[in-house]
């Protein structure tokens, strides 16, 4: 019978539909299906790592995985991305241009203007959407950093989060870095994992790799065929610096020698391997002010035994990242997909300076420069703890110099120290190498490439539409052919960048650049031009000989820039201005026992700059209840209530600098214990503690924290995931209070640190975040 014109729910329906089944047709629809043979698909991205760090690129680091993918696959030396991870990791997962995808910056800022969205828009289609659309199965763990930090939380709309962008699983950290011993936290597909202590031995690289490894385990538990796409994007090695014990062991004493032998031994390696023609010269050091590194034998001896061991931990990291590659292209061999598997193995931009002239034990310390004589940016701890669960450290910029040896500057610059990184491609079954072929490949490609390219090799296809949206074209363009015939030339000829008023556009060898100078115009670039075909290392100037040349270029930045959304350019001055709505962080709030622990951001925005009181409600104390009350922050810095032996102590934690107050001992049935903090100048605080009817407690002249610290949120009832005082700790555990505690409240009072000096800390703070 015929359907009547009336039904509904009928009208994609391609069976026959009668009153009953004897007179109808079955049909079903199905999920698409990846092309027979697709291959499956690892992106490992590594955070801050240099062009020099791994073993295929002058490494003296143990790399044998990488080694191994080098020699069965492809190196390409002439790979670029953008200067800081957020863009690159935008630009990876969409093959669109950074500004463009709306990721102009990190997402630590929220200016207001297309460019700087921070989120990614919903017409920008993402490398996991479009494969899931070809039938993949979809997976991300580690750094996402693709959320403005102000959502990150649970109450936030979720369209950037990773299960919204087309992974089918996820696990890993939001934020553009994380301690690898006690994670601010942790998140599962759209979650927060609810993690009260984490367990001896715990390793955040580790426990990433055991994610990765358990969701391939479990697809093929389920699906014998379907090919997945796995995105590592590793937190290593972005600072804080921490390496598990064994690995620290095995770099003991390997870098006693200095960053300027680091840098020469590197760049002989790199000739001898052919990544550079022969003639090729690389500077010593960067000798620019803000970016000089001294001269390694001009130190003293205290200071080349502590910086060297800072190497030490940098090299360990490097090594168990290959390790975590290891155990990946293990589980594909035991899995029998090894040879039809395309593993890529990149880094988001070059090593970084961040750690300064001589590096720091106390990590964000070190990035709230103010004026102050007394700020101490390095709290000096004992050196034999350096690169272990109790600092968080970084290194001195000499050894990033190192890293991105033979290149200039580092991150967040526009000259190749900052935009030119390893690439590592491997597919046995769909790139197999000729004899004569070494794998090397010198010609041109960008971040926005990878995409088009992973599509290409796998002859999937594209979208045109996302969300009822006509899809945003690719920027970048295949480099398979790069890949297949070491003959081929790049499809890739030009290309712009720009990082806070930095500028650089690269023409078919030519490359144009500027760095922009603090307290110029940033609409005036002093122009450098290199031709990097005969000066890959970029150290001849030719701007005044081919000043046709310097106006064609600049000129085809500036189009390029309009294109792409880049302006209005801005500084990082610019970049600390926030939504007026973030305001609404700062508006008290009662906490109830039991509250998971609110997130790092929402936290800060409680006690940054300002007065605030914490008021403690119990349910009546009663002799021999113990346990933290509330507790706010981790190793790195923070500060904690809690009642032990009949007091009530505050700890508070200046960037490892631990001191502490006891009150008298509480008299039965109390039910309020308030604490507060006052602002006084130089970025201090004093603390007191009070209970009805007992004496009060001081703790002054405290350092204030500030930027991206307390790291850890506030907990209440308990000292959660990383500890605030080592003490405590080891005495009592994460020391649950036993007793009726009903809430706590934050009540945060007038901002008492004047704007200048908070615009200040805030633009170091978005710094580390890079």
């Amino acid at each position: 019978m015929a359907v009547p014109s009336s039904a509904r729910g009928y009208e994609s329906f391609d069976g026959a539909v009668g009153r009953t089944t004897a007179d109808s047709t079955p049909d079903w629809t199905y999920p698409p299906t990846a092309p027979e043979g697709a291959p499956n698909i690892v992106v490992v991205l590594v955070d801050d790592m240099g062009y020099s760090d791994i073993g295929p690129f002058g490494s003296e680091i143990e790399t044998p995985t990488l080694d191994r993918l080098a020699a069965d696959g492809v190196r390409l030396t002439n790979y670029h991305t953008t200067p800081l991870c957020s863009p690159s990791r935008a630009s990876l997962l969409t093959g669109i241009n950074a500004h463009r995808a709306g990721f102009g910056f990190v997402a630590n800022a929220d200016p207001g203007y297309p460019g700087l969205r921070l989120e990614l828009a919903d017409d920008v289609l993402t490398l996991p959407e479009i494969l899931r659309h070809n039938g993949y199965a979809t997976y991300a763990v580690g750094k996402w950093h693709l959320v403005r930090d102000a959502t990150m939380n649970p109450a936030a709309h979720r369209d950037s989060w990773p299960t919204q962008r087309g992974f089918d699983r996820y696990y890993g950290s939001l934020e553009g870095l994380n301690s690898f011993y006690y994670p601010n936290q942790l998140v599962s597909d759209s979650s927060v994992v609810a993690v009260e202590q984490y367990p001896d031995g715990y390793y955040l690289t580790d426990d990433l790799t055991d994610k990765a490894i358990g969701y391939i385990k479990d697809l093929r538990a389920h699906d014998a065929t379907k090919p997945f796409f796995l995105y590592f994007a590793h937190v290593a090695m972005h600072g804080p610096l921490q390496a598990k014990p064994a690995d620290l062991a095995k770099y003991r004493g390997r870098y006693a020698a200095g960053w300027d032998e680091l840098r020469r031994s590197r760049f002989a390696a790199q000739l001898a391997a052919g990544i550079f023609p022969p003639g090729t010269r690389q500077k010593p050091r960067n000798t620019e002010p803000g970016y000089e590194a001294a001269e390694w034998d001009s130190l003293t001896d205290d200071e080349r035994r502590r910086f060297a061991r800072y190497m030490e931990v940098y090299a360990a990291m490097v090594d168990s990242i290959d390790q975590s590659v290891g155990r990946i292209i293990d589980t594909l061999e035991q899995l029998g997909e090894l040879d039809n598997t395309i593993v890529v193995f990149t880094s988001d931009n070059g090593g970084t300076a961040e750690g300064g002239p001589e590096g720091t034990r106390s990590y964000f310390a070190e990035f709230a420069h103010i004026d102050d004589p007394d700020w101490i940016g390095d709290v000096p701890h004992d050196e034999e703890l350096i690169g272990t669960e109790r600092l968080g450290v970084h290194y001195p910029r000499g050894w990033g110099q190192a890293s991105n040896t033979p290149f200039r500057f580092y991150k967040g610059q526009t000259f190749a120290g900052g935009v030119r990184v390893p690439l590592l491609v491997s597919w046995p079954k769909g790139l197999p190498r000729a004899a004569a072929d070494d794998g090397i490949r010198h010609e041109y490609a960008y971040v926005t490439d990878l995409a088009p390219t992973l599509l290409e090799l796998a002859g999937l296809s594209r979208p045109s539409v996302r969300n009822g949206l006509p899809a945003k074209d690719f920027d970048g363009v295949s480099a398979a052919d790069l890949l297949r015939d070491p003959q081929a030339t790049t499809r890739h000829t030009e290309q712009y960048s720009e990082m806070t008023g930095h500028r650089g556009f690269y023409r078919d060898g030519w490359k144009l650049l500027s760095l922009y100078q603090p307290g110029g115009d940033i609409d005036q670039p002093h122009w450098q031009l290199f031709d990097v075909r005969a000066d890959p290392t970029e150290l001849h100037d030719l701007s005044e000989r081919h000043q046709d040349k310097v106006a064609e270029l600049a000129a085809a930045w500036d189009e390029s820039a309009w294109a792409n959304t880049v302006f209005p350019l801005l500084t990082r001055q610019d970049l600390a201005a926030r939504r007026p709505e973030e305001a609404r962080f700062a508006a008290p709030v009662r906490l109830l026992a039991g509250t998971p622990t609110l997130e790092r951001y929402r936290s800060q925005r409680l006690i940054a700059y300002r007065d605030f009181e914490i008021a403690i409600e119990l349910g009546g104390y009663r002799p021999g209840e113990e346990g933290v009350l509330v507790a706010h922050g981790d190793p790195l810095g923070g500060y904690l209530v809690y009642i032990e032996d009949g007091r009530v102590v505050l700890g508070v934690n200046s960037y490892g600098d631990y001191a502490e107050i006891a009150t008298e001992p509480l008299a039965p049935g109390v039910e309020r214990i308030t604490v507060t903090a006052r602002v006084r100048p130089r970025l201090r605080w004093d603390f007191r503690v009070e209970v009805p009817g007992g004496p009060h407690a001081e703790l002054t002249d405290r350092v204030q924290l500030v930027g991206m610290s307390p790291w850890t949120g506030i907990s209440v009832g308990v000292d959660a995931r990383g500890p605030v005082s080592w003490d405590l700790r080891e005495r009592r555990g994460p020391f649950r209070y036993a007793g009726d505690l009903r809430a706590v409240t934050y009540t945060p009072g007038r901002v008492g640190v004047p704007r200048r000096t908070i615009e200040a800390v805030e633009r170091e703070a978005e710094f580390v975040a890079e």
